[in-house]
This record gives C-alpha cells, structure tokens and sequence, in this order.
C-alpha cells in the first residue's frame, strides 16, 4: 500500500511540475512581430475591414500566452494566402466590438465572407485546421 501512495504522489508532483514549466514558458513566450499584410482593426475602421471578400479576425490580448502562439500562424496565412485577409482586434482596447461579438475566450478567430459572420474558431490551432475551416465556410 504504501508503494502505491508512492507513485501517486510522484505522479502528482510530476503534472505539478508540468503545469508549472507550461504556466512560465507561455508566459515568457516573446511576442511576435506583426505581419505588414495583417490589418489592424478598432471599432473606427471594423466596417470598412468587413467590405472585404473574406476576413478573419483575430481577437487578441497583448498578455495572453495563447494569442502569442497564435501570432505566428496567422502571420504565416497573411503571407502566402492572398485570397484571405487577416485582421487583428486588441480586446483590452476594443471591448465594445468584443462585446457585440459575444467574445468568451481568446484567441478567438471569426471568418466573415461578404461582410457577415461566417465561422467562429475558439482556442490555438494549425495552419492546416485554420485554412480547413475558413475554405469550409468560404465554399458553402
């Protein structure tokens, strides 16, 4: 009995220690410098950034680790995919515009096609599971 209380205590220490290591290296995860084909959107020009064909917005925060591990992907998709427009919306500074949105959680990810809300993508993802969503929605 008293081997079995062993390993569940050093089980726990060890998803203890792991949460620890993830919680610091997220937090300490350097942020990324913006791509120049990235739109940044306040609640001035989000209309006219909804004129374009497709656009997906990112709704971010300058403090949260998974916006940061977002940064890159979305940077990636501005680069190489010209029939999509990526657009970002700073929600400490933006709030009434994640509010109308019924924003919960970020990183959240909207798609709009013609200027209506299309999709919605919750959380960090792939490239690949990004573009298969917003090409999903973009062919119905």
């Amino acid at each position: 009995m008293s081997l079995t209380l062993i390993i569940i205590l050093a089980v726990i220490a060890a998803l203890i220690g792991l949460i620890t290591f993830s919680y610091f290296k997220m937090k300490n995860v350097k942020p990324v410098e913006t791509s120049k084909k990235i739109i940044a959107i306040n609640n001035k020009n989000f209309k006219l950034a909804l004129r374009k064909k497709i656009i997906l917005i990112d709704f971010w925060a300058p403090w949260c680790g998974p916006c940061k591990m977002v940064a890159p992907i979305l940077n990636d998709i501005a680069e190489t995919q010209d029939d999509i427009t990526i657009g970002k919306v700073n929600v400490d500074n933006n709030q009434a515009l994640a509010s109308k949105y019924k924003i919960r959680s970020i990183p959240t990810l909207l798609i709009f096609k013609d200027g209506v809300e299309a999709g919605r993508i919750v959380g960090v993802k792939t490239k690949k599971a990004i573009l298969k969503e917003v090409y999903a929605v973009v062919s119905n």
